[in-house]
C-alpha cells in the first residue's frame, strides 16, 4: 500500500514539475503594437491554426522606447515601431535583437521595401527590423482643375496662385528637395551638403508663397479646402487623397514623379523576447496576403505583402493601383533615421520661409 501511494505521489509530483518547468510563455505572443495592425478577425485565426496565444498591447514609437528601456528589452516578444527610430534606440538602450532572416518568408513581402527596411534598419552589420504596414505623402490633386501637376515643384506652376496647399513641416523640404533634382536623405551624413540643399529648397519655396492658399496644419483643414475647391493641389498623405475620391471622382492621390515619401512601421524583436518562434509564425502569417488585406482594412494602410491589395475593397484596391504603379511603389523615398542636429537646421528654414514676404 505505501509502495503504491509513493508511486503515485512520486508520478504526481513529475507532473506538477513539467507543469512548472514547461515553456508556457512559449504559447503566448506579447505583441506590442499600433491600434489597427492586429485586428481581432486576424488574432483569432492565428491563434485558432497555431495554439499560440496572442496578448496585443496598443502603444506608439516614444511608448514602445520607453516601455522597452525601463525593462531592458523584456516584457514583450514582439514590437513594431518605425523603421527610422529603431538605430539610435539600440544604440542607445541595447532593447533589441537581431532579426534572423532565415526565418522570415521573404517571398511574401514586396523587395524593395524588405530592401529599404534592412538598409535603414541595420546596425553594425546586423538587422533590426522588417517592414509591415506603411503609407506616403505626396500629392493630392484635383486632375480636372490642375492635372499638370506631376511633382512637388510643379505645385509652384503658372496659373495657381492662391490655390495649393501644403504644411510647413520637414517633409515639404524633403519633398522639394527630391523634385530638384537633390537626394536629401544621402545628404543627411554631411550637414554642409545638406544646409546646402535646404538653401535651394527655402528659396524655391519663398518663391513658391504666392501660390499657396494656405499652410495647412491639421488634416480637416487640408480636406476641407480640396472639397471646396479653394485649393485645387496639395502635398498630403495618400489615405486622405482616396478619402476625397470616394465622393469626387476628379481628386486622388497622385505619386510624384520624383517619388512619394514613405513610412514603414516594422517587426523588431525585443531583446529578451520569451517567445521567438511564435513572433516569426505571427510575421509570416500576417504578410500571407489575404491576412494583409484584413490589416489594411482595419488599419487604413497598405501592408509590405505581395498582393495584399487583392483582398481589399474594390474601391480602395482601384484606388491603390492608379496611385501605385509598381513602378512607384518602387520609387517610394522611405525615411531613414534622423542625424541629430538635422532637425534643428529645418526648423529655422521652416520659420524663414513663415516669416517671407
Amino acid at each position: 500500500m505505501r509502495r503504491s501511494f509513493k508511486k503515485l505521489f512520486i508520478a504526481m509530483l513529475a507532473v506538477a514539475l513539467v507543469a512548472v518547468v514547461s515553456p508556457v510563455e512559449a504559447e503566448t505572443l506579447r505583441l506590442l503594437t499600433w491600434g489597427g495592425y492586429a485586428p481581432k478577425e486576424v488574432i483569432e485565426q492565428f491563434e485558432k491554426e497555431t495554439g499560440i496565444e496572442v496578448k496585443m498591447t496598443k502603444s506608439n514609437n516614444e511608448d514602445m522606447i520607453s516601455k522597452l528601456k525601463a525593462t531592458g528589452g523584456s516584457g514583450f516578444d514582439l514590437a513594431q515601431p518605425s523603421q527610422d527610430r529603431i538605430t539610435s534606440a539600440q544604440a542607445d538602450f541595447d532593447i533589441y535583437k537581431p532579426i534572423d532572416l532565415s526565418k522570415i518568408d521573404a517571398s511574401q513581402i514586396i523587395p524593395s521595401m524588405l530592401a529599404a527596411t534592412k538598409k535603414n534598419t541595420s546596425l553594425d552589420g546586423k538587422v533590426y527590423g522588417v517592414p509591415h504596414v506603411w503609407g506616403t505623402s505626396g500629392l493630392v490633386v484635383n486632375r480636372k482643375m490642375a492635372g499638370q501637376i506631376k511633382d512637388y515643384v510643379d505645385l509652384c506652376g503658372p496659373g495657381l496662385t492662391g490655390k495649393v496647399t501644403y504644411r510647413l513641416k520637414r517633409p515639404t523640404l524633403i519633398g522639394f528637395a527630391f523634385s530638384m533634382g537633390e537626394d536629401p536623405f544621402a545628404a543627411y551624413s554631411d550637414k554642409a551638403k545638406y544646409e546646402m540643399i535646404l538653401d535651394k529648397v527655402e528659396k524655391k519655396l519663398i518663391d513658391c508663397k504666392p501660390n499657396v492658399k494656405a499652410y495647412w496644419s491639421g488634416g480637416d483643414a487640408m480636406l476641407n479646402l480640396m472639397r471646396s475647391g479653394e485649393a485645387v493641389a496639395a502635398m498630403a498623405w495618400d489615405a486622405g487623397g482616396w478619402k476625397l475620391n470616394k465622393d469626387m471622382a476628379d481628386i486622388t492621390f497622385v505619386a510624384p514623379k520624383s517619388g512619394a515619401l514613405g513610412w514603414i512601421d516594422t517587426f523588431a524583436l525585443p531583446r529578451k523576447t520569451k517567445a521567438e518562434e511564435a513572433a516569426y509564425k505571427w510575421i509570416n502569417f500576417v504578410m500571407r496576403p489575404e491576412i494583409a488585406g484584413k490589416i489594411t482594412s482595419s488599419a487604413g494602410n497598405f501592408t509590405a505583402a505581395k498582393g495584399g491589395d487583392q483582398y481589399v475593397a474594390d474601391k480602395l484596391k482601384a484606388q491603390f493601383q492608379e496611385s501605385f504603379p509598381p513602378a512607384d511603389v518602387d520609387n517610394i523615398k522611405w525615411y531613414p533615421p534622423v542625424p541629430p542636429g538635422l532637425e534643428e537646421i529645418e526648423g529655422k528654414v521652416l520659420d524663414r520661409v513663415k516669416a517671407a514676404q
